[in-house]
């Protein structure tokens, strides 16, 4: 199993024509905004939002996959719009992957305009842009080859008998995505948005030796969620993602179920211990838990593979952290971000 998986990232190195690359997922979606839809930057309580996400997988079976991302959005009024906001966000990721250390860099500004529909509710429509780099790199000294192996015995030393290009290449990307969130219910207790996003209009090349045939398919993602403060005490959360990207779909859905417990004579939530479970469809059954504290939160999950590789995995797959933490300015002329703003779902 091992050398197969070090033969899919050799082949994405150096395939043949047709070839297409998959974008990186993570298991709690939910909080990876501009990843999933720039115009989801900006939606949520308070006026800024930072947060880490960490995932490795396939530990029990290769070398782990391993992928960080770092994330931070903020918002303001537009002078004159009473409920308008204009989001802007930063994302960067690392991933690494494979025997030969294939690595991909990405940094993604994003901007989103959040136009108000309603004077009585948090209703929201968003339009959001984002545009970034790309690097991408391996590790030729982590390669090996036929040519090295001489009566059955491997020798870095040999020549390799290929003509290596350059171990990294830049490329620059685009995407651009729609969403609309309200809230609703008694004392608008019930949060939902939906958003339908594209990425990579700009079809970013995959090829170190400079092949157009091998690119970075169009993504299309659709999101939905769904966040119901129920009573004091008890509240829920369900999300689901759709992605399709070339040949390749992918359709990740589930819920989390909450105990709060409110600040003394305030609707504010203090903590919070939630609880669930996802599913990546054909792949992975994920449970996940989540506390958190005022405004910071702290997320887990592992994804259990039930996909055709559970014989070489025995169910093991990937561990995912994420560490989110909102909270307000006090300059006073954030007042009006901190009294109109969407609601996090």
């Amino acid at each position: 199993m091992k050398k197969i998986l070090t033969g899919i990232v050799i082949m994405t190195l150096f395939g043949s024509v047709g070839l297409r690359a998959q974008d990186i997922h993570f298991s709690q979606f939910y909080e990876t905004s501009i990843l999933r839809n720039p115009s989801f930057t900006g939606i949520f309580t308070g006026d800024y939002k930072v947060g880490v996400v960490y995932r490795s997988q396939w530990s029990s079976i290769s070398k782990p996959y391993q992928t960080a991302l770092v994330t931070a959005e903020t918002r303001m009024p537009v002078r004159g719009m009473a409920n308008d906001f204009v989001s802007i966000g930063l994302l960067a990721y690392y991933d690494k992957a494979g025997s030969v250390s294939l690595q991909t860099l990405t940094l993604y500004p994003a901007l989103n305009y959040n136009k108000s529909l309603s004077s009585q509710t948090n209703t929201f429509l968003s339009v959001g842009f984002t545009g970034g780099l790309i690097q991408r790199s391996f590790d030729p000294t982590k390669a090996t080859f036929d040519n090295q192996y001489q009566n059955g015995k491997y020798d870095p030393a040999y020549a390799t008998g290929e003509n290596l290009p350059d171990p990294s290449f830049n490329q620059l990307d685009m995407g651009a995505g729609v969403s609309f969130n309200t809230t609703t219910g008694q004392d608008n207790n019930i949060n939902i948005v939906l958003g339908v996003a594209g990425y990579h209009f700009s079809r970013p090349k995959y090829s170190f030796y400079n092949d157009r045939n091998i690119n970075i398919g169009m993504r299309l993602n659709a999101s939905a969620g769904l966040s119901v403060q129920a009573n004091e005490v008890l509240s829920y959360q369900l999300h689901a993602n759709y992605m399709k990207q070339g040949t390749y779909t992918e359709t990740i859905a589930g819920g989390l179920i909450g105990w709060n417990k409110m600040e003394p004579s305030s609707s504010t939530i203090l903590f919070s211990l939630m609880g669930g479970v996802f599913y990546r469809f054909g792949d992975a059954l994920i449970p996940t838990v989540k506390v958190r504290y005022e405004g910071l939160s702290f997320g887990m999950s592992y994804d259990a593979n039930v996909s055709k590789l559970t014989a070489a995995s025995n169910l093991r797959g990937g561990f995912e952290l994420t560490i989110v933490k909102t909270g307000l300015f006090r300059d006073p002329k954030y007042q009006k971000a901190r009294t109109l703003c969407p609601h996090f779902y």
